[in-house]
């Protein structure tokens, strides 16, 4: 199914520009006595345009990342809710930048300008939290949400199920050939996988995702594996890699990750080395590669 604006009872998909692609998202619009917007980076004139017509009442994120709050500044006035772990990223820039880990780093101000200028970031309070802990129904005047804790992503991600109309939405576990992101301080790839596989089990109809052209409207099937399997690729790719010696600078610089060099190369230096970094960690804890001085290699 080709994405493009369709209704699923009272639920609205609003397309992101580009498709979805980065730096635009998919949103919802969910019309219940209570409405809600979810994720609101997709087309700013449209999120404006239901901001002054059937009107805004609380405004939802799956997680805080840049490429899903990017017009949360046309919401100034209408409560935000998001998880309790990952809330603190909205209020406070600084503490954004630490779940990025840039907070120390040399871009640190580049950054910071990068978010505000880009994305329109402003600290937020976040008057509403989704609870770390089981699933949460919320009922919105007639519509019921389940909030489904997915971390792994973030440490505080979020997914929605609508049992009525049978609607799961994604989020960020896209589904995309790029595979899965779990680049951030308290992101894992543990808890990704075990993500995935909680959200594979919901017995939805349509399955949407937070980015790409397509929304699936019958079980995505292999492509949960597909995606999954990007994580074992990744890791197969960095082992051969150190078969000798490497630094982290040399690591970055064999693109693993996006298979070519990419513009702004600050941009995709940073995401190299976030989610190689992940992968280092957990081979190390488990002996299978060791560091020598300021360089990696396999065991």
């Amino acid at each position: 199914m080709t994405l493009e604006e369709i209704r699923f009872g009272p639920v609205l998909l609003i397309p992101g520009d580009n498709s979805g692609r980065y730096p635009f998202c998919h949103s919802l619009y969910i019309e219940g006595k209570t409405r809600v917007i979810i994720d609101p980076a997709s087309n700013r004139e449209h999120l404006t345009e239901i901001k002054n017509g059937p009107g805004v009442d609380q405004v939802w994120l799956t997680h805080y990342h840049e490429d899903h709050f990017t017009h949360l500044d046309l919401f100034s006035d209408t409560e935000l809710w998001m998880s309790d772990l990952d809330a603190p990223a909205m209020e406070e820039m600084e503490k954004l930048l630490y779940f990025y880990e840039l907070d120390e780093s040399d871009t640190h101000d580049l950054w910071v300008n990068y978010l505000v200028d880009f994305f329109n970031y402003a600290p937020r309070k976040v008057e509403g939290r989704f609870e770390e802990g089981d699933d949460v129904e919320i009922d919105l005047g007639g519509v019921v949400v389940k909030v489904i804790p997915t971390p792994g992503h973030t440490a505080g991600n979020v997914s929605f199920f609508l049992e009525d109309p049978g609607l799961l939405f994604i989020g960020d576990y896209d589904l995309q050939k790029f595979g899965p992101w779990y680049g951030d301080r308290y992101s894992s790839i543990e808890e990704t996988i075990e993500s995935v596989n909680k959200l594979r089990e919901i017995p939805a109809k349509v399955w949407i995702p937070s980015h790409g052209k397509d929304i699936y409207d019958s079980d995505p099937g292999d492509l949960w594996d597909r995606y999954l399997s990007v994580i074992d690729t990744r890791e197969a790719k960095l082992l051969d890699l150190l078969s000798e010696p490497r630094t982290m600078q040399e690591i970055v610089d064999a693109r693993i990750v996006y298979k070519k060099s990419l513009e702004p190369k600050l941009f995709f230096d940073f995401g190299e080395w976030a989610l190689i970094k992940k992968h280092l960690e957990g081979l190390i804890k488990s002996g299978a590669v060791k560091e020598e001085g300021d360089r990696f290699v396999r065991v």
